[in-house]
């Protein structure tokens, strides 16, 4: 958990207020939970790993003899906890208010989570997520308005030339079992396949025998990997998805991930891309930032259908990503709703675009000397506000250039001396640096 200095929050809430404008722009609305949710809604099997980290609330009223008394079930003094994302918590939120939402609800969330990570590099106990959901819409033009809106955001905020990585969780059950991986190994191999980006075709095979997962199952997927490939122009359309899949993959599935490419093809057409106008009169999705991935994973377990991750060529890691919950609403509301996700990773991103989005409106260091009076530091400063300045009022020290290099570094881009006698229109304000 950090503390953020004032020129670092700034430069985060910029960030933010691009990513909120763009989503809203796309027809998101912004709600907001309880940063603590039940205890027994945050560990009811659908969030994964993520439920061993969750950081849990006692029970109030509890004293040492209770503590004591509940050695052996730890759990049962615990009736709360801190959300450790906020898909449980918006499952729980739409039941509770669906009868004032609209049949399909656009939502965004931006808030912080907490889990408890061991402390590394990039891992942090409490960070932001910037989610957008729609629930209420089966159909794959809820995954594409979600890829298009976060495309959008991440190109508002100087990364363009982002892409999304697509996959189905039913292909890869499909897979495994035409494979023939057994149901109760399945999680095993999934976790195995997850590395193949890391470890390559040799390791994850090497692992899957280590794991003693089914030989003739292992075998025939190596023999998968092996298969000889032509190389394709367009990473994403019906033709590429099924060169990249087992023979007979169930149709259904694949029109769903086609009907994706369709729908994001057509947005980039109406944006006057050219590639995305020939891929929308072609009927699949041809020269646009999509490309299936049938070995992408995704470790949530209350997937059920399509995932997707954020990639930007600047980095090797995902800035992102979410997929299809559609089981997890109907636990809370007792019937089901189509559900679908995705998360930009905000700390990831603040990163990347720092430099890029530090230009802001102008912010100016008023330095007075001792005895100049409030009522005439007051007044400049309200005329330099009303001009749409940033003002803060600093007395003048013996070490002015300290003075000044600590308002840079705290974002302001101006100074001006004030002596007795300055008025509005003697005011002379510098750049800094």
């Amino acid at each position: 958990m950090r503390d953020f200095l004032p020129a670092e929050k700034a430069r985060r809430e910029r960030v933010l207020a691009v990513i909120r404008e763009r989503y809203r722009a796309h027809g998101f609305d912004e709600i907001e939970t309880p940063v603590m949710e039940e205890y027994s809604r945050l560990h009811a099997g659908i969030g994964g790993d993520n439920e061993k980290l969750a950081y849990n609330v006692l029970k109030r009223g509890l004293d040492a003899d209770a503590i004591r008394a509940a050695a052996d079930d730890p759990a049962s003094l615990t009736d709360l906890g801190l959300r450790y994302d906020l898909t449980v918590p918006l499952a729980r939120f739409y039941a509770t208010n669906r009868g004032q939402l609209p049949s399909v609800f656009r939502a965004i969330q931006i808030a912080p989570v907490w889990r408890a990570e061991r402390p590394q590099k990039g891992r942090y106990r409490q960070f932001v997520q910037c989610d957008i959901d729609i629930i209420g819409d089966a159909s794959a033009r809820a995954e594409a308005e979600l890829v298009v809106a976060t495309l959008d955001a991440v190109d508002a905020l100087g990364l363009e030339g982002g892409s999304v990585r697509i996959n189905d969780r039913r292909v890869l059950d499909w897979m495994l079992d035409s494979f023939g991986f057994g149901a109760e190994e399945r999680p095993g191999v999934l976790i195995t396949i997850d590395k193949l980006d890391k470890i390559g075709p040799d390791g994850i095979v090497a692992e899957l025998r280590e794991r003693g997962a089914t030989p003739a199952a292992v075998d025939a997927f190596d023999a998968f990997l092996r298969r000889p490939m032509t190389l394709e122009y367009n990473p994403y359309g019906e033709r590429q998805i099924r060169k990249a899949l087992p023979d007979d993959a169930p149709a259904e599935i694949v029109e769903h991930l086609v009907g994706i490419g369709e729908a994001v093809a057509a947005a980039c057409a109406s944006t006057g891309s050219a590639a995305g106008a020939e891929a929308a009169s072609e009927g699949l999705a041809g020269d646009i930032p999509l490309v299936f991935d049938p070995f992408l994973v995704r470790g949530m377990g209350y997937y059920t259908g399509t995932i997707f991750e954020l990639a930007h060529p600047s980095v090797d890691y995902s800035l992102g990503g979410g997929g299809r919950y559609d089981g997890m609403i109907g636990r809370f509301l007792g019937q089901d709703a189509p559900a679908v996700g995705f998360s930009i990773g905000f700390e990831r991103i603040v990163d990347l675009v720092a430099e890029r989005t530090d230009a802001a409106a102008p912010a100016v260091v008023l330095v007075h000397d001792r005895d100049v009076s409030q009522g005439v530091l007051l007044a400049l400063k309200a005329g330099l506000v009303g001009q749409g300045s940033r003002v803060r009022l600093e007395q003048r020290t013996k070490n002015l250039k300290a003075l000044l290099e600590r308002g840079a570094a705290d974002g302001y881009t101006a100074f001006a001396i004030v002596a007795p006698g300055t008025t509005s229109d003697s005011l002379e304000v510098k750049p800094l640096g």
